[in-house]
Parts: structure tokens; sequence; C-alpha cells
């Protein structure tokens, strides 16, 4: 059986058939930021810049608010309801995502989302209303759901030491869409308009920008990418390489994990933030400030653009506290992130001044977004046989945070957006607190060590495999990624811990 053969034979065969040191599953090793390595460098740029493509595209309108909403005659009702929608679609999307990604990989999955979701990008040039604006919007935000299989296509291609850091990046620079959005559509709408066009006809040809851009990135992800580092799904299932898997029993045991769904819920207080921030930051500052819509848009960029360095930051420092300190310091480093990001909120609601909002801002920015990052260095561990479940969990929670987050505070006119501002704050800091509950029993919690009971990691992912799916042997890549996760145990215990030779 493949997965008898000696560690030594298959490191020296896989180094050949790969251009990056790769584990049992082939999985790799390093994370090479510059390479463009097939497959593990080439799934990572083809997945970040997609996910960049689809944020740049659901958050084209926000920008240029201020020129829609004359034309279409918009009031804050509308503005706010439309701002909701283009996030809630993506809740249930985010979690059929997840699904799809664990029966047809990621490759077929975020390339037909994309696909879906850009005609409606082209039908933004054409709404004449406050209804069609906000079904545009609806509809344009399911490709957000893409960010789940960006995250499914890194967890399968990089191994744990280094899996925080692959879908940090990817999600961190998968995210900057919605800063470079901020800064894109004003630019494209003011050349347009400078080439002879009226303001009311130059925003609506802006669109087709980030509709074709949308376009361009799915047909590269069906002719460049690869599912998996051995290939395709369709490929390895026909040969026999991948089981095929029950529908029923993947979304069993993502949904019967709570460890997913607390994951979910404070997901929704990171990235839920982002995403409401991203909606409500340019007209905020253009209207409290007085400021002209391109300065508005180049603060409001400044948020979105720290994912540059903010969300990778937050996965390799997960990955540098779980090589030091195992899972419990991935969750602390979490914890901590979170509770902080959650203190700068509360305080950019209350400064007054441009400058310090803009500092703070910043500030706050960072931690947020490292928060996401971190989210992502652990939600891999929680379950191997329904990965893209809890991914898609986890995504959703995301998108419900920031609909509940919009509807409580930023809908109508019941709250100040300096007031909303520092309300969310406060629900950061309460909706991270569940973080302490999460425990896993072969390596433990924020406050508890692994269980007195000795499970090991392959107790823990075999459970989810009954005893006649192990005798088709099923099971094998659940068994070979718990012992290449034995790393999370940290230092000391990996110090003081004997290795199993057995897979």
């Amino acid at each position: 059986m493949e997965v008898e053969i000696p560690a030594a034979a298959v490191k020296e065969s896989e180094q050949q058939k790969f251009a990056l040191p790769v584990d049992s599953e082939n999985k790799a090793t390093e994370f090479r930021l510059f390479s463009i390595a097939k497959p593990h460098m080439r799934s990572f740029h083809l997945s970040w810049i997609s996910f960049f493509s689809c944020f740049v595209s659901s958050f084209a309108a926000p920008p240029l608010l201020p020129i829609i909403r004359d034309n279409l005659n918009l009031t804050a009702t509308d503005i706010g309801n439309a701002g909701v929608a283009s996030v809630s679609g993506a809740v249930f999307a985010r979690i059929a995502m997840g699904t799809a990604c664990d029966l047809v990989g990621p490759r077929l999955a975020s390339a037909s989302l994309i696909l879906l979701t850009a005609p409606f990008v082209y039908f933004t040039s054409i709404i004449n209303s406050a209804t069609s604006y906000l079904l545009v919007r609806f509809f344009t935000g399911f490709s957000l759901a893409t960010f789940v299989s960006t995250q499914f296509w890194m967890s399968s291609m990089f191994s744990a030491p280094v899996v925080g850091s692959a879908n940090g990046f990817s999600g961190g620079w998968g995210n900057l869409g919605g800063g470079a959005t901020q800064l894109i559509m004003p630019l494209v709408f003011s050349v347009i308009r400078d080439i002879g066009a009226s303001k009311f006809t130059a925003w609506r040809i802006a669109f087709f920008v980030p509709a074709m851009f949308q376009m361009l990135t799915a047909f590269s992800i069906l002719i460049f990418g690869q599912d998996m580092p051995n290939g395709n799904f369709q490929r390895l299932k026909k040969s026999g390489e991948k089981a095929k898997d029950e529908f029923s029993r993947v979304v069993y045991h993502g949904i019967s994990n709570y460890r997913g769904w607390i994951l979910a819920l404070t997901y929704g207080y990171c990235f839920g933030v982002e995403l409401t921030i991203d909606n409500i930051i340019a007209e905020y500052f253009y209207d409290r400030f007085n400021l002209k819509l391109h300065t508005a848009g180049i603060i409001a960029a400044s948020f979105g653009l720290a994912n540059l360095f903010s969300r990778p930051g937050g996965g390799y420092i997960s990955d540098v506290m779980g090589k030091r300190f195992g899972m419990r310091g991935r969750l602390w480093a979490l914890w901590l992130c979170q509770t902080l990001a959650g203190v700068f909120c509360i305080i950019l609601g209350l400064v007054g001044s441009l400058g310090v909002s803009v500092l703070v801002m910043i500030i706050f920015s960072i931690f947020v977004q490292a928060a996401c990052g971190m989210t992502f260095g652990i939600v891999p561990f929680v379950s191997r046989r329904s990965l893209g479940v809890i991914s898609g969990m986890t995504g959703g929670g995301g998108n419900v945070g920031a609909v509940v987050t919009q509807l409580i505070f930023f809908k109508g006119s019941k709250f100040s957006k300096e007031r909303g501002i520092t309300l969310m704050g406060v629900m950061i800091i309460i909706c991270t607190l569940p973080i302490c509950l999460i425990y896993f029993p072969q390596w433990g919690g924020m406050f508890c060590g692994p269980s007195s009971k000795k499970i090991t990691e392959e107790d823990y992912y075999l459970a989810e495999w009954n005893s006649k799916e192990k005798g088709k042997g099923s099971h094998h890549a659940s068994l070979k990624f718990a012992d290449n996760s034995k790393s999370e145990r940290g230092k000391k215990l990996n110090a003081s811990t004997e290795p199993s030779e057995e897979i």
C-alpha cells in the first residue's frame, strides 16, 4: 500500500516530482511567495487573484455611491438595504461552496461561481431604481463565496507548518480588492468622464472593467489550475487515488463539529466587520469630514489595502505560535488580536478629528484583518474529512456577522455612523470570548492541556470514519493528515513525545 512506503523513499521520489519539498500527502512544506512553481504556488496565485477580482466587483459601487445615489435618487435606507444585500447572499453561497469543494474540487467550484456572477456586474450599468441597485449588489455579492474555495485550495496544497501563511496570504491579498476598488473605480470613472461622458453615464461604463477582469480570472483557473498536488478531483476519483465520499457524511461531520460553529461566530466579527467597513467607510469620511470623493476613496482604500501585510501577517503569526506552543498558541493569538481589534474599533467611533480617525482606522484594520488570517490558521485542523464544510461554515459566518451588524447599526438613521462603529467594537469583544471554549482533545484549549485519556491525532481524525469505510481504505488521507499535524502539539510536547512510525 502507498502509505507503507518508507518515508525516505517517498521524500526522494516526491522531491523529483515537485519543485517544492512536500510531506506524505504531497502538500508543500515551504511557502515561497514569489514562486510560480506548479502546482502549489501556481494554485496560490490563481486563487488570490480570482478572489481579488470578486472583491473588486462586489465593492465597486460604494466608492461611487455619492454619484450613484444622486442618479438613482437613493435614500439612506436604500443604501443600507443594498449594503446588507451585498453580503447576505454569500452566507448560503459560502456554505454551498464548501460542500462543492469537498465533492468536485476548488477549481471547478470557484470558476463556475465567478462566471455565474460576472453578468450581474455588467447589469449594474443598466440599473435605474433602488430595487435594481439592491438586486445587482445582492447577486454580485455571491462571488465572495470564492473565499471558501481559496482557503480550501490552500489547505489542500500546503502542509500544517505553513498552512496559516498560505491561507493568510491568499485571503489577505484577495481582500485587497476591497481597498483597491476604492482607488480603481473613482479613477476609471474620472478617466471616462474626462473623455467626454457625463458623470451619470461614466459610472455605468466603469462597471465593465471589474466585470471583464472577473471573467478573465475564471478562465485562467480552468486553464491553468489544479485541484490537488496529484491532479484534479475528477481524474483522481476515476483512478481511485481519491476516495468517492458520501455527501451526507461529509455534511454531517462538518455541522456536528461545534468548533466550526464557534469559529463561524468569531469570524463574523473580524471578517464580517471588514465587509461592513468596506461598505460604509468611504461615505463615512465623505459626509463626516466634508471631503472630496477622491480623497474619501483614498482614505477608505487604506483600510482594505492593509490586507497586503495584515492578514498574511496574522496567518504567519499563527504558524509561528503553532510551532512554538501548538494549537493552544494559535487560539491565544486569535483571541488577543481580535479583542484588540474591538478596542480600536470603539476608539475609531469616539475620535472626532480627521488625522486621528485615519490613524486609528489603520491600526484597527491591521488587527481585525490579522484576526481573519489567524482564524484560517485554525480551520484546517478542525476536520480533515469535512474541510470544505467547515471552511464554508466559517466563511458564511463572516457574512452573517456583516449582515447582522449592518442591520443593527447602519441601516437607516437609528444610529449615527460614528455611534454604530463604537457599538460594533463592543460586539467584537463580546463575540470573541467563545474562542475560550474551543478544545482539541489531542492538543488542548486556551486554558486546558491535552486530554488525560491520551487521545492522539489519529484518534481524532479517524473518528470521522466508520469501520466499513476504513475497510475500504477511505480513511488513508485522514491518516496521513493526522501524522503531518503532530506539529500542533507544540515544541515542548513534540520534544517529549516519540512520533509514531506507523501510518
